[in-house]
């Protein structure tokens, strides 16, 4: 096996030679990535080729693109293929199509061919190192195919760098045991999925339905006879708790943890993550017998999404004293209220008020979670460290005009709702990017009653303000009302705006930031500072104490609240071993 002290000592040529096939006939790329010696780790082994990748011409990045076989090409007929490829297309059982895979996979190659310049490339090895299904294989290929060029292209790189990944993890013997196992919990936990979703294969978790209390089972098991935690038990509210003493049993914790509900049809690691990776921390640290100078509490929130009920955040709620009880006469699509739901999955509503913590039994909070955005993939890192989780504000509004005929009302004589709607999308989507970490979004336009020969008389439309301050926010949404004003004194239309929800910023407390700064650095990675646009537990334990964030690379363009959601078992080993330099960081100096 290849070992990093080898590599180290080793001239330029050997150097190079030793990382032979690791990147598909581009033996310029460990020959750029030399100069970075020496490497402490895998994982800065590992993003010093990424980057030797990524700082190359463009001329050099399609050349290796190009030289890449096609699936089940020609390559793989005559048998030509490298002894790498031919194992990858082996594991995903490329090399045992049937005539009708074949003739699909030779089909989409050409239309691919044509399209782009240059072969699709799929890490067919999969998220798990294991080999993905020919019909993920297949669904992949067809869903690329409508990809922008330049998206494609840094697609195709991503998992050119994918593939380098498990190549170098054979290479060095070295298996993501943790990752692994985060990643086959994942995938255990998604068997349990709401009627109507799940005969579809789609998951959907929501609030105390079978799979979900299903799924607190699964969670509780596992930390009981898997992970040795000490204690274990599902609250009033149905949050899964486990807690793993310190050395001193009466010694403060280190609070953690995220949701497992899920939006209709989502992901399988938005919020569960966040459980899961502390689980696996806990369970090494049973196996070895060590107990640290705290406790951990890990905490699987019931409810965090909003999709049954309206009304967020009803676990980590509980715990800061916010529960409403005026929430029980909720009544769901189906009018079960909250309060029956909760009585016939045996929840005692009157122990509600116990759940509350005191925040001086606590030595702070952290999370980690999924990015549920683009930015680490795009800059192909694995961990990001949170700076602050955006406060936002939404609004509904409407714009009323005057209906009227199309083919007959001049121009200028119009007074059209959709167009002074137009404009505000405009304005806000022009204000939005003009401050780093500001955003703005009309996500919902609707005509009521609309017609093709009818001049719009109303506009309904939404509007989200999110930034990493509460003065930002404010006065981007400041402005917005503003123009919108402008627009309707000036077209001649009314409107009116309603607020609707409103949260605020949530900063990651700076020694705990530094804590996983540290965490992230220890592994031989860059730190990368980025805030949260979508909001998380960590908001509202942050009115009770300390908090910080760890975020995890997500694969397709890091899509999330989607069933493309995915992460790699490399990813998560990475993540677990960050929260594990975290939590001896903290053995040291907790305060």
């Amino acid at each position: 096996m290849l070992t990093l002290e080898r590599l180290n000592a080793a001239d330029e040529a050997q150097f190079t030679a030793l990382l032979d096939g690791v990147y598909e006939h581009s033996p310029w790329i460990a020959a750029r990535a030399w100069a970075a010696r020496p490497f402490a780790s895998l994982a800065q082994l590992k993003h010093a080729l990424v980057q030797a990748v990524e700082t190359a011409p463009n001329e050099a990045k399609l050349g290796l693109i190009r030289a890449h076989p096609e699936l089940a090409g020609k390559a793989m007929v005559s048998k030509s293929l490298t002894a790498e490829s031919t194992n990858e297309q082996s594991k995903a059982g490329l090399t045992d199509c049937t005539p009708e895979e074949f003739e699909t996979i030779q089909r989409l190659n050409a239309g691919y061919n044509a399209k782009f310049g240059f072969p699709f490339i799929l890490a067919v090895r999969g998220p798990r190192g294991a080999g993905l299904p020919k019909r993920e294989i297949i669904a992949t290929f067809a869903r690329r195919l409508d990809n922008a060029p330049d998206f494609e292209l840094a697609e195709a790189l991503r998992n050119i760098h994918r593939i380098a990944e498990i190549r170098l993890d054979d290479k060095f013997g070295a298996e993501p045991v943790l990752g692994n196992l985060v990643w086959d919990w994942a995938e255990k936990l998604a068997v349990h999925s709401d009627p109507g979703y799940a005969e579809r294969g789609e998951l959907c978790v929501t609030y105390l339905t079978d799979a979900h209390r299903n799924c607190a089972a699964q969670l509780a098991r596992w930390m009981r006879e898997d992970c040795g935690f000490d204690e274990v038990n599902i609250d009033a509210v149905g949050n899964v708790v486990g807690v793993y003493h310190g050395s001193d049993p009466r010694a403060r914790r280190l609070l953690t943890g995220s949701h497992y509900d899920t939006v209709r049809n989502g992901g399988k690691y938005d919020g569960r993550l966040g459980i899961l990776v502390p689980m696996a921390c806990v369970r090494e640290l049973h196996r070895q017998g060590r107990r640290l100078p705290y406790g951990i509490e890990v905490i699987g929130f019931a409810e965090e999404e909003g999709q049954r009920y309206k009304a967020v955040f009803l676990g980590s709620g509980a715990l800061t004293g916010q529960f409403d009880l005026a929430w029980l006469d909720q009544r769901d699509a189906n009018g079960i209220t909250m309060l029956h739901a909760m009585e016939a999955a045996g929840l005692r509503i009157d122990d509600i008020p116990k759940i509350k913590r005191d925040p001086a039994r606590y030595l702070g909070f952290v999370e980690t979670h999924i990015e549920q955005g683009p930015v680490l993939n795009q800059m192909n890192l694995p961990l990001g460290v949170v700076s602050s989780i955006n406060g936002s504000v939404r609004y509904l509004g409407e714009i009323v005009g005057v209906a009227s005929h199309a083919g007959t009302t001049p121009m200028a004589m119009r007074r059209d709702a959709a167009a002074a709607a137009a404009e505000l999308v405009l304005f806000a989507e022009r204000r939005g990017a003009a401050v780093p970490d500001l955003v703005a979004t009309v996500g919902m336009l609707e005509v009521p009653n609309g017609s093709i020969n009818v001049i719009p008389g109303c506009c309904r439309f939404s509007l989200d303000v999110r930034a990493t301050t509460n003065e930002v926010r404010d006065a981007c949404a400041r402005d917005i009302r503003t123009e919108l004003a402008a627009i309707c004194e000036r077209r001649g239309v009314q409107f009116a705006l309603e607020e609707t929800m409103r949260a605020a910023a949530a900063p990651c407390a700076p020694e705990w930031r530094q804590r996983w700064e540290r965490a992230v650095e220890s592994l031989g990675l860059p730190v990368f500072h980025m805030p949260s646009g979508a909001g998380h537990d960590a908001m509202m334990m942050h009115q009770m104490m300390p908090q910080a964030m760890l975020f995890l690379r997500g694969l397709n363009a890091g899509i999330s609240h989607n069933p493309l959601e995915s992460i790699t078992n490399d990813d998560a080993e990475l993540c677990v071993r960050a929260f594990q330099t975290l939590l001896d960081q903290l053995a040291t100096d907790p305060t």
